[in-house]
Order: structure tokens, then sequence, then C-alpha cells
């Protein structure tokens, strides 16, 4: 199997403040230009890692005219990260904390944030107890309210219980779940998404997640509101932001999309067109619009 992970960054371990070993990759640009520039830190979504950000931190990290430090983090329970032997830590406020512990460990004092779905809710938390960690935040298809469908459909796929035998069919699983809603991906797209999900161990396909993370979205009750993050939402007023939604997303509506643009009067809102949820930030037009974004900040 070809390994997506080869190469581009290094690997880090750090301890939380309760000493859970995590894990982070720390892309370095070669060019002294990028020593004056804040880094970017990026929060991968409920049961993902930072693989998924392998293909647009090389592309950050080795930009030619604004070259950056990117840290993608696994959060406690995903990746390289440990499983934590307290199911009830995984949720937001601890995590949050988790990546204000990353931020310790590595020296960063500030720094451009980048959050996929619930790295995105773990930055609402962020900017409403440690506002002077950011200089400014990319939320990639998550808002402070989400649609319960949307949500249903994710603990549904997460808690399928199918195991694929081979990489192949890690891939076709992968697009039987999303492939309604990414008619943008290719066939090498499936396939690299299948590496971002799973980790192989002794060469057979295995979800890279604690799988009581994807157990506690059964306890959910979907007939009540489901809480939202309005008030957080307002502590990103202060800050450059840009939402990426995707076309097809389950998750971010775009009312909701019109909703923040309304209450952000400075919101970039980029539209991940044939994605849905969460758009691949390395696909399309996506890296310039975030290219862009980035020539704004320190």
């Amino acid at each position: 199997m070809p390994d997506m992970d080869a190469g581009g960054f290094q690997e880090r371990f750090y301890s939380s403040s309760d000493g859970l070993r995590l894990y982070a990759r720390d892309y370095r640009p070669e060019q002294p230009i990028a020593a004056g520039r804040l880094p970017v830190i990026c929060l991968p979504g409920l049961s993902r890692n930072a693989r998924d950000f392998h293909p647009l931190a090389l592309l950050l990290s080795g930009d030619r005219t604004d070259p950056r430090r990117v840290i993608a983090l696994d959060a406690r329970g995903r990746g390289n990260s440990a499983w934590d032997e307290n199911k009830a830590n995984y949720n937001l406020a601890v995590e949050t904390g988790d990546v204000i512990a990353a931020c310790a460990a590595f020296g960063i004092e500030r720094a451009v944030f980048i959050g996929t779905s619930r790295g995105g809710l773990i930055l609402h938390l962020l900017a409403a107890t440690r506002p002077d960690l950011l200089e400014a935040v990319v939320l990639n298809d998550i808002g402070p309210a989400i649609e319960a469908d949307g949500l249903a459909l994710i603990r549904d796929y997460l808690n399928s219980g199918r195991k694929p035998a081979d990489w192949k069919e890690a891939a076709d699983i992968a697009q039987e779940n999303h492939g309604a809603s990414f008619t943008a991906l290719a066939a090498e797209d499936w396939r690299e998404m299948a590496l971002a999900l799973y980790r192989d161990v002794d060469g057979r396909p295995v979800a890279d997640f604690d799988p009581a993370i994807a157990e506690a979205l059964r306890s959910i009750d979907f007939r009540q509101p489901l809480p939202d993050l309005w008030a957080q939402f307002e502590s990103l007023s202060r800050f450059p932001l840009m939402l990426i939604r995707g076309e097809n997303s389950p998750l971010l509506s775009k009312e909701i999309a019109s909703e923040m643009a309304r209450l952000h009067s400075g919101l970039i809102l980029h539209t991940a067109e044939g994605q849905g949820h969460a758009p691949l930030l390395h696909l399309g037009d996506i890296p310039a619009a975030i290219r862009a974004f980035l020539a704004t900040c320190r």
C-alpha cells in the first residue's frame, strides 16, 4: 500500500494536562522568510486525524512566497494520540484544553487556526476562553449550529460496524458513504480518503479512532434541539474569519452560513463545489482561497 504519510513533517508528542500522550505533525518550511510569519494549527473532525491536512500542509509549508509552519494535531483517542480510559473526556472542553497544551508544548503564542467540523467547534471555545492564541480562523464546514439530520448521518455510518477487508474495500466504503455529496472526487481522492480514515494493521485497514467516540453519538436524543454555540461565535467576531462550506453539506446549512455572515461582517465565505461534509481542503480552488486569506494575516 502506498504511504500517504511519507515525508514533509516531523512527528511530535506532548502531554495533555491530565498526562495523556498526544501526537502532532510539524511541517517546518526550509525558507528563512517563514520565520516572521505566524504558524498554522490544524484541528481535525470528530473521528478524523492529522492525515486529513497532509496535502494542504505540504502546500502551505512549501509555498514559495508565503511559507508557514503548519502543525496538525491528533485529538485524544484519534490517530497516533493515546486513547483515554475515561471516555467522558471525549468532549469539547477537554479537547480545547488539549489544544492549549499543544500551543504551550510547541512554544506557540499566537497562530492562525484551521478547524474542520469538531475542530471548528473547539475554535469557538478557544475564542471564548483563550482569544490571545488566535490571530485568524478558518472554519471548515462548521458553525455554531448544526443540522440534526447531518449529525444523524455521521452517527449512522460511524456505527455501522462494517470493517473493510482490504484497502480497495476501504475506498469503496468511503465512496458509498459520501459519494452522493462528494461528486467532485475522483478515484484517487477516495483512495486518499481511505488512507486518512484508516490505519494499517498487518496490511488491513482499521478505523483510526477509539470506538467510544462513535458510540457516544448513540446517546443523542434527536427529538430535542441540539445545543448551539452562538454565544461563543460572538467571540470570533474580533478575528479575521473564513468559512468554507461544502456545496452539498448536510451538516452546515446555507441559512446558518448566511447568519454567520450577518453577525460577522468581515466573514469570507467560500463554497467548495461538488463537496459535502467536510470538504477536502487540498482540492479545487480551496488551497488558493486559503492562501489568499493567509496573505492577509501576520
